[in-house]
């Protein structure tokens, strides 16, 4: 719930899908495997859609979990009929320019899912797809197989859909290099339009952290793991992928196919967050709702939303604008750093960051300070060193 301020700019709209059939044990996001409060849950939503409607421009609508794609058809129709009320866009208009994207598996992708989408206007799928091999697949807790993977892009191109990205991950226990090549050929084999690939992580609360904890796995070797990034920049761009952000590849041609969505995030454009979890953002405010489906339902049904936000001062809005910002291969415009932040910020960020030009971790290109391929591996020391 975004408090004190109404959105008149370009915005992004989320909404947080938390049901799941099973739970992946490297999960962090907030989900359930309770799926009896579906059509509640979205009754919700459609409500908290009605109580924040905006006269911002809606630019991108990203459906995340969770697993949209456990949705019951009648469902995702609901949840479009109402964005198509409460902010003014039609993505069905072929003249609507607006990214629309769903999650989804691939196990979940069949004729009846692809229809409905098609219908209410999804024009970009996101599947999480992480690895191609199946007893890595069965150690993740993923539903799907493999085999199921062609088959569901196979079926989105058929429904129209040709926006299509895929989840990779890396940095498994006891994975070697040759696997990770594998893995990485076999998603350029698929042509899809875009591929996200992220390192295995070991959240808090998670089985996967609990497993790490008792010792019943190692993590991958740094070194291993650097080797693996390297390995990923230079495949996919060799296969013509454009590395747009440190963890994101989108396919060149002649037409952009970056996320637009998150590419908000990274631009700091505001956005609005609906459902249990969700978070928002006004460009001074922060918001997230509360993280628990009944009560996120009952304080939407009773007309109290659940949330809690925090105000954002020059200091924290400086330090997210260089995490943000370096992700990105644009990197930050120094200019922009003058005109939002003053000459102090400036001339800091400026001094912070010789020592990084001297090692080559950055460079200075046309006004903008960017990462350099051997800073990307060191971003988050980079990043960390440049905050005020």
């Amino acid at each position: 719930m975004t408090p004190k301020k109404t959105l008149s700019i370009l915005a992004g709209l989320y909404i947080h899908i938390p049901f799941c059939a099973s739970r992946c044990i490297y999960c962090g996001f907030y989900s359930t495997t309770h799926n009896k409060a579906q059509d509640r849950y979205i009754s919700a939503i459609c409500k908290e859609m009605k109580m924040r409607k905006t006269s911002s421009v809606i630019s991108t609508v990203y459906i995340g979990g969770g697993t949209p794609s456990q949705l019951q058809p009648l469902n995702i129709s609901r949840l479009f009929k109402s964005i198509e009320q409460n902010y003014n866009i039609n993505p069905k208009d072929k003249g609507c320019n607006i990214e629309v994207t769903m999650e989804c598996n691939p196990d979940d992708i069949d004729d009846t899912l692809c229809e409905t989408m098609e219908r209410c206007g999804v024009n970009r799928v996101s599947m999480g797809v992480q690895t191609f091999n199946n007893n890595r697949l069965s150690f993740l807790k993923r539903r799907h197989k493999a085999e199921d993977i062609p088959k569901a892009i196979e079926t989105l191109r058929h429904h129209g859909i040709m926006n299509i990205s895929i989840d990779l991950m890396f940095g498994f226990p006891q994975q070697t290099l040759d696997e990770w090549r594998t893995d990485i050929l076999k998603a350029i084999n698929l042509n899809v339009e875009h591929i996200s690939a992220y390192s295995l992580t070991y959240e808090e609360n998670t089985p996967l952290h609990s497993m790490l904890e008792k010792g019943k796995l190692k993590e991958a070797d740094e070194e291993l793991w650097r080797t693996m990034f390297i390995t990923l920049m230079e495949m996919l761009e060799s296969a013509g992928y454009e590395h747009y952000e440190i963890s994101n590849f989108a396919r060149k041609g002649t037409k952009d196919v970056r996320s637009r969505h998150n590419l908000s995030y990274w631009n700091d454009i505001p956005y609005i967050g609906l459902g249990a979890s969700a978070h928002s953002y006004d460009g001074d405010y922060r918001s997230w709702n509360v993280s628990d489906i009944e009560r996120y339902i009952k304080g939407i049904e009773d007309g109290k939303p659940v949330y809690d936000s925090e105000g954002l001062d020059m200091f924290n809005k400086y330090d997210e604008t260089i995490m943000t910002r370096l992700r990105t291969c644009e990197g930050i415009y120094l200019n922009d750093i003058k005109k939002k932040f003053g000459n102090e910020f400036h001339d800091y960020l400026i001094r912070q960051s010789q020592r990084f030009i001297a090692k080559e971790l950055l460079c200075l290109r046309d006004g903008y300070l960017c990462l350099t391929r051997k800073g990307i591996l060191v971003s988050d020391d980079i990043m960390s060193d440049l905050f005020y």
